[in-house]
């Protein structure tokens, strides 16, 4: 494991101290800050998720979840996903018992007036780290964490130049389970697409997401 730190803290100094071969220096330093925040994000998802004394168990789960998503502005839309397999962990490191699942999803995103809608569509994929914390009114709740990709059909929407097709797609969110079968969940979460600074352009878009999902 240490061996695993040791590569990434190279990668991250290797990323954000070295200046890029073109543009400015102001493209250089929002380059370094968005790539430092990936390499963050990376580093600790590989702690966490190391196999070291873990056990894992893969459930099928079949889940579906239909979202409402309110963007900046006049930017609205709605979200179907799709969640067909969670995993079990015990004893990870610094978390101890937490789920993941994997999650495909499409987004219908609009911008503007009724009369003169813009569109786009975002298909992603992304896999999500969740753990309970809590219990309200006997309800489990839970956190939860994903860094996935996705793909647009449009690079320029709602007034900005995103930079490329090619997003990723972050979330944090909270969970409460609705019923003592597990089937049913309720969740809030923000969510944000950004390109990391692999283009020059990286203006992000970003999402209050209303979220109710059910296994069947």
């Amino acid at each position: 494991m240490l061996s695993w730190f040791a590569a990434l803290s190279n990668l991250y100094r290797s990323v954000y101290f070295s200046p890029l071969k073109a543009g400015s220096f102001v493209e250089q330093v929002k380059w370094g800050e968005d790539m430092q925040r990936w390499v963050i994000a990376f580093v600790l998802l590989a702690g966490i998720m190391s196999p070291v004394h873990a056990d894992i168990r893969a459930e099928h789960i079949s889940q579906l979840s239909v979202e409402y998503l309110q963007g900046e502005g006049d930017v609205s839309g709605v979200r179907l996903a799709y969640r067909p397999l969670e995993f079990h962990f015990t004893t990870l490191p610094l978390l101890g018992d937490a789920n993941m699942y994997l999650e495909a999803s499409t987004n219908f995103w609009q911008y503007g007036k009724p009369s003169k809608y813009q569109t786009n569509v975002a298909l992603a994929l992304s896999p999500v780290l969740k753990k309970q914390f809590a219990n309200w009114y006997g309800k489990p709740v839970f956190w939860e964490f994903g860094i996935g990709v996705s793909m647009l059909t449009k690079r320029e929407f709602a007034g900005k130049d995103l930079g490329s097709h090619f997003q990723f797609e972050d979330r944090l969110g909270l969970l409460i389970e609705l019923d003592p079968q597990n089937k049913k969940m309720l969740a809030i979460r923000y969510m944000h697409y950004s390109n990391a600074g692999l283009s020059s352009r990286n203006p992000g878009m970003d999402f209050l997401n209303i979220a109710y999902s059910w296994r069947f």
